[in-house]
């Protein structure tokens, strides 16, 4: 993946200040910030709660035009919104009056697909992710792990080449959590199961086939939780406590895979790698809670 092959992702030197109203002070966010994540390849952000992570993937989507710095897409300068990059939101993102299967679709729509396209590739990846069946029901009739399924057929159908992800499965309870995480490692993986190629994805496929990982996506993903950005990623990046957030740590993650989530977390390796991240991230996150005391939100 290293050579003269671009990365997928790239922000450099980013600074993201915020001005306040009425001449207030101003808060500078993040600051002296470079990421890169290759194509292919799955790379988890961590720090302390408030640190600047969304700021950051908010950046790497163009939702945010940060204060200085540059962002390159596969060695292009980014433009407005990140095209290439498909964003799973934290929050619920699903459209209420909406079926599961309109909310899939609805990416397409915007590409001006034909309606029985749109129709077929929605299906398609509702089954991929285990809701065949369910296309015609409402998100208030589907529990908190199948929205996430929505939601993630939602991300996928588009055939992004870089996935941003924001925390996309705080919400849910452990065990659900841990299915969905082996179930995005899996389509990530590419094992097989996904779904026949369109002629538009065909195409986008073959101008990145090599550049990593086999046909895999290039993923962002930001998460408070250490043990599932040990699990999944090829890499973990440690940012610092805010104000003026900067990466200060980055660990390969060697673990074999394929990985179940559960299961990896019982290998010495992985014991050995979550200390020596810990042993970095521990006095950020004792700063970031200093700092919440301080300002009355603890």
């Amino acid at each position: 993946m290293a050579g003269s092959v671009a990365p997928a992702l790239e922000l450099q030197d980013i600074r993201c200040t915020f001005r306040a109203r009425e001449g207030g002070e101003s808060y500078t966010a993040v600051d002296r910030s470079t990421l890169r994540v290759e194509a292919g390849e799955f790379v988890s952000v961590v720090g302390p709660t408030g640190c600047g992570k969304s700021t950051l993937l908010n950046v790497a989507a163009g939702l945010l035009v940060p204060s200085a710095g540059t962002v390159r897409v596969f060695g292009q300068p980014l433009q407005g919104i990140n095209a290439r990059a498909g964003y799973m939101f934290q929050a619920e993102a699903l459209l209420p009056w909406r079926t599961a299967e309109q909310n899939v679709m609805l990416g397409l729509q915007y590409r001006g697909l034909p309606e029985a396209e749109q129709r077929a590739q929605a299906q398609r990846w509702l089954a991929r992710v285990g809701l065949a069946g369910f296309g015609d029901r409402y998100p208030h009739q589907l529990s908190g792990g199948m929205r996430k399924r929505t939601a993630l057929a939602q991300t996928l159908v588009r055939d992004p080449d870089i996935i941003l992800m924001d925390e996309p499965f705080s919400a849910l309870d452990v065990q659900t959590r841990q299915l969905m995480e082996n179930e995005v490692l899996e389509l990530w993986a590419g094992d097989g199961r996904r779904p026949a190629p369109t002629p538009e994805r065909a195409s986008s496929e073959g101008r990145h086939a090599g550049a990593g990982g086999a046909g895999r996506k290039a993923v962002l993903f930001i998460t408070h939780d250490l043990d599932e950005a040990i699990a999944m990623s090829d890499r973990v990046v440690v940012l610092s406590a805010g104000p003026a957030t900067r990466p200060i740590g980055e660990f390969v993650i060697d673990l074999p895979r394929p990985r179940d989530v559960a299961e990896v977390r019982n290998q010495p390796r992985f014991v050995e790698l979550h200390a020596q991240v810990w042993a970095v991230l521990r006095d950020e996150v004792i700063k970031g809670y200093a700092q919440q005391l301080q300002r009355g939100v603890a």
